[in-house]
């Protein structure tokens, strides 16, 4: 069985869609999840933007694993004029550096730098099996959020993106994404640098590294 949705476009993502609505079917029994991928998959310029939008299923806030009840309105809605313009974020997904790019990209930009840092499959020459990140959350977004400020004064207005991701993450995955942009490359490497920094010294996430033949809380351990 499928179920007809109507979705609703704004601002930015009316722009990325290229249309204010739409209707569009879905398995029955279908989350908030599976609609977005749906939606990016016939609108890939879409895609870019979902980290940053809010889902509305008939005019109420939901989260990706919310159950779409048939015929329903939803609405993909960009963030509002007057929040925050920076992107410092810990999520249990996995992570896109395009997301950071967006946040941090304009035309008045010139240098723009990245930062993926993925998990390796060996410490020490001790195999890694697997990596568990915890973090605390509101702190630790607020952290970051003090390094883009940071960046910003001490590199000529550098703007800043930081996306970490917490829970269990295997060898290759991505676990921080970061980007920087700035007038020119000079600023936009310092201030990407920086960054990498400061978020080892000051933000409270951890990290425990699994072997085969035991574990360990990096910065703890032997």
């Amino acid at each position: 069985m499928s179920s007809s949705l109507t979705i609703l476009y704004f601002a930015a993502a009316r722009e990325r869609a290229g249309l204010a609505r739409e209707s569009l079917e879905v398995p029955a029994g279908a989350r908030v999840g599976e609609v977005l991928s749906l939606l990016a998959s016939r609108h890939p310029g879409l895609a870019p933007l979902l980290p940053h939008l809010r889902v509305a299923v008939n005019q109420e806030f939901s989260t990706s694993e919310t159950e779409v009840p048939p015929g329903a309105e939803v609405a993909l809605i960009p963030p509002v004029a007057g929040g925050s313009g920076g992107l410092f974020r810990v999520v249990d997904r996995p992570l896109r550096l395009e997301e950071v790019v967006e946040a941090v990209a304009s035309e008045a930009l010139g240098g723009l730098v990245t930062f993926s840092g993925a998990v390796r499959n060996q410490t020490k020459g001790r195999r890694v099996v697997r990596l568990e990140y915890e973090a605390y959350p509101p702190m630790a977004e607020k952290k970051l959020a003090e390094i883009g400020a940071e960046v910003a004064e001490r590199f000529n207005g550098t703007r800043l993106a930081i996306v970490h991701r917490v829970g269990t993450l295997h060898p290759g995955e991505l676990a921080v994404v970061i980007a920087a942009a700035a007038p020119h490359r000079k600023e936009a490497f310092l201030g990407c640098e920086h960054a990498i920094e400061r978020l080892k010294q000051d933000v409270p996430i951890w990290k425990k590294e699994f072997f085969e033949d035991g574990e360990v809380w990096v910065g703890l351990g032997p």
